[in-house]
């Protein structure tokens, strides 16, 4: 018999952590992972409007750091599950590699002058919506980071996300001839 998608273990209004314990679906902890989660679908959602190469290969390694990212944010007590938790590890070298793109995707744009309104074509709208779910969850964590223990990480790791994001909005545009209308 296949297993089924529903357990009726949260019907109480409460959810089971990462390691063991239950708290109420509206904790600081599971709004938190939620944004997250939330993000890694938006994300999904823009690299599935006009595929775009470049822009695309940056953000499927990206939806993986968010299930790291997320199963961080679940684990109350990651130093008793330091094993399980080995796959959810982000690395300097992942920063790096953001920056690399925000960088190398301002070098097909036009400097900023003035703010700009987001939109354009369906791409860039759906990575306008990306980065603004990002700075949603960042701002989550850092609601988090002030009663429970969040690796710096990931709080960088998403700012540097969000200015990626904004960059690839604009590159997609920019790709597809749009222009940007500014503020």
């Amino acid at each position: 018999m296949a297993t089924k998608i529903y357990t009726k273990t949260g019907d109480d209004g409460r959810t089971g952590l990462f390691g063991g314990g239950r708290v109420e679906k509206d904790h600081v902890r599971v709004e938190a992972y939620g944004d997250v989660d939330e993000l890694n679908a938006v994300i999904g959602a823009a690299r599935a409007v006009e595929m775009m190469p470049r822009v695309d290969e940056i953000l499927a390694p990206v939806q993986r750091d968010l299930f790291a990212i997320g199963a961080l944010l679940a684990t109350p007590h990651p130093q008793k599950h330091r094993e399980q938790l080995e796959k959810a590890r982000l690395s300097d070298t992942r920063i790096a590699q953001l920056e690399q793109a925000i960088d190398d995707g301002e070098e097909e744009l036009e400097p900023l002058k003035a703010f700009i309104l987001p939109g354009g074509t369906p791409k860039a709208a759906a990575l306008h919506v990306a980065r603004t779910v990002c700075r949603r969850a960042e701002r989550s964590i850092i609601r988090l980071q002030r009663t429970d223990e969040v690796p710096q990480i990931v709080i960088v790791y998403l700012n540097r996300l969000s200015d990626l994001l904004f960059v690839l909005a604009r590159v997609a545009n920019r790709r597809a001839g749009a222009g940007e209308v500014t503020w």
